[in-house]
């Protein structure tokens, strides 16, 4: 069997906050096919570990990227972070909002064209939102919202999607589409997934990276009460529906369970 490459490679990756140290002695591959769910505890590092991912934030280590993810002498990431940092009250449409995806491929002073905006409605498509093409952003729902900026990450085609909480805020519908189109994009992009909610992205991801200033990675969707004692992970397993569920009890050794 053909041995997978690496596109984004981190060795002995740490992050410090001042005294603070957020995450240490990472060592991890990402892989083109990957669709990774990270879980871990409030503080335990997820967005610094998407951060230094990204290469955005300052940290010892290597961070390496393969040149087939490279753009621009910049790694090709797609990011949706939790709060749009949007202004709702900025007379701009949906289209114009995903359209500005694209700012790195525009020239300087040059206004979008027939194929930004055919573009743009073809990634409006994928998430069946071409209806709100012309919306004012300010008069979407949370979850139209950040499907619109779902679309922003995506339509540059990238080749690494970065995802951080993206159902927070938002209602069950919301949730369904965004996994569902999620499903779909992981053919074309590695997709990497912040989530609280191990019981529902276990049926969508293919592996989990748990994330407690240390990083395991589990090559499978799912994860056992044994596997989160073993690195001291106060993680609570919820299912619902026909699903056998397990609530994880005080982990012995555990420093959050002390608090």
């Amino acid at each position: 069997m053909q041995s997978r490459e690496a596109i984004i490679t981190l060795r002995d990756v740490g992050v410090r906050y001042d005294n603070v140290v957020a995450l240490e002695h990472t060592n991890i591959d990402i892989y083109s096919d990957d669709f990774i769910g990270i879980i871990g505890p409030n503080g335990g590092g997820k967005s610094t570990l998407i951060k230094s991912i990204m290469g955005i934030v300052e940290h010892s280590g290597k961070v390496e990227y393969a040149p087939s993810i490279m753009r621009g002498g910049k790694p090709h990431i797609g990011y949706l972070p939790q709060i749009s940092n949007f202004d709702k009250e900025f007379p701009i449409s949906v289209m114009e909002v995903v359209m500005s995806g694209l700012q790195s491929e525009r020239k300087l002073f040059g206004g979008y064209g027939k194929r930004e905006r055919a573009k743009a409605m073809e990634t409006l498509e994928k998430a069946h939102l071409t209806h709100l093409a012309d919306r004012p952003i300010g008069t979407l729902s949370g979850g139209q919202m950040q499907r619109v900026m779902l679309c922003r990450a995506i339509i540059s085609n990238p080749k690494v999607l970065i995802l951080d909480e993206p159902t927070n805020f938002v209602d069950n519908k919301f949730e369904n589409e965004l996994y569902n189109l999620l499903h779909h994009l992981a053919d074309e992009m590695a997709i990497i997934m912040v989530s609280h909610d191990i019981g529902t992205i276990s049926s969508v991801v293919r592996s989990i990276m748990c994330v407690n200033r240390h990083v395991h990675r589990h090559d499978s969707n799912i994860i056992t009460e044994e596997q989160l004692r073993n690195y001291n992970c106060p993680i609570q397993l919820i299912s619902h529906g026909n699903i056998p569920h397990t609530i994880l009890g005080e982990h012995h050794n555990c420093p959050h369970c002390k608090e």
